[in-house]
């Protein structure tokens, strides 16, 4: 299934996209045959419940009544799980990190008085031997479709390209092999992102906090399709354009570390839970620091991952310049 969350007469519902387009309000098609159902409350009340609540929301979603299908026009998309239990970002592709390091480094080296480096860089072993990701603010999820009022303490503005796995099951110590029972779906995860504050603030070195952390920085979207109807999301083809020219094209076959070996690593003594977003970090190629190309205002920024559908978001904030970090 794919799934919404969407605001419809002042009220927010969760529903289903149909086959043609058009959205089931499921709490609504419950009601229409005689029941009300708690799970349809939410996404994340649907998650908790689980495998029971999904099949409860196909069957209706085969035959949906009339009086409960709205048309994509008639509603206001939001994020498909407008408050996550909790978002960890991680950063699985090697491509992304050799690139924009490289040009982290060079910018770094620039500033500093001192000759660029030479050649690739090398990234550390830690990286090689495990998942490596940070604990993002879960408060900053925004809407497809919102602008995005960038910061006044930033002039440098990035997306980044990312897909993101919903764990749809509670768990600790859950072995790679068994992670995949873990993932309720999938949904395309935009970590935009304030790059002259986060190279700041990341000297300390910490963070990255206030390079991340501003409203709508995180958007999500436009459905969460179930892990059931799409069963290999590594073959997934990505795309990033501005103002409607390309900027960024990847595939998730190039990860590094998969959805299961984070779900294993992070569970290790400690508990998941259903609703959290384990986002996979930016695919190679898939932001504007890798090109020293950044995002001015009044841009719209759309990612596009196959199987899973497209966010679009215009970025506000007349202080933005497209020019270097540096």
């Amino acid at each position: 299934m794919r799934l919404v969350t969407f605001e419809y007469d002042g009220a927010v519902r969760l529903g289903a996209i149909l086959d043609d387009g058009d959205i089931l309000d499921l709490a609504a098609a419950a009601a229409w045959a005689g029941t009300t159902d708690p799970a349809f409350a939410t996404m994340l009340s649907l998650i908790d419940e689980g495998e029971g609540a999904l099949d409860r929301a196909r069957a209706l979603a085969a035959s949906p009544p009339g009086e409960a299908v709205l048309g994509a026009a008639a509603i206001r998309l939001l994020a498909p799980l407008p408050r996550p239990t909790q978002i960890r970002d991680f950063s699985a592709f090697e491509q992304h990190m050799l690139q924009s390091g490289k040009v982290v480094f060079t910018l770094n080296a620039i500033r500093a008085g001192k000759e660029p480096p030479k050649g690739p860089i090398v990234l550390p072993k830690v990286w090689y031997d495990q998942p490596i990701y940070y604990k993002a603010n879960r408060f900053a999820v925004g809407n497809p479709g919102d602008d995005v009022l960038w910061p006044p303490y930033s002039q440098v503005a990035d997306y980044e390209l990312e897909m993101a796995a919903v764990i749809g099951r509670k768990g600790r110590d859950i072995p790679a092999s068994d992670a995949k029972s873990h993932i309720f779906g999938y949904t395309i995860y935009n970590d935009f992102s304030a790059r002259d504050a986060q190279g700041h603030e990341m000297t300390g070195p910490f963070g990255p906090a206030k390079g991340k952390d501003f409203d709508g920085s995180i958007i999500l979207g436009p459905c969460i399709v179930t892990a059931d109807e799409m069963p290999d999301p590594y073959q997934a083809r990505m795309t990033a354009t501005v103002n409607g020219e390309v900027w960024s094209e990847g595939s998730m076959s190039t990860i590094h570390w998969r959805f299961e070996d984070m779900i294993a690593h992070v569970s290790a003594g400690e508990t998941i839970y259903p609703g959290e977003i384990f986002g996979a970090g930016t695919v190679g190629g898939g932001c504007g620091l890798e090109q020293e190309r950044f995002l001015t205002d009044g841009d719209v920024i759309e990612l596009r991952i196959e199987g899973i559908g497209a966010i679009r978001n215009r970025v506000i904030g007349s202080q933005l310049r497209r020019g270097s970090p540096a």
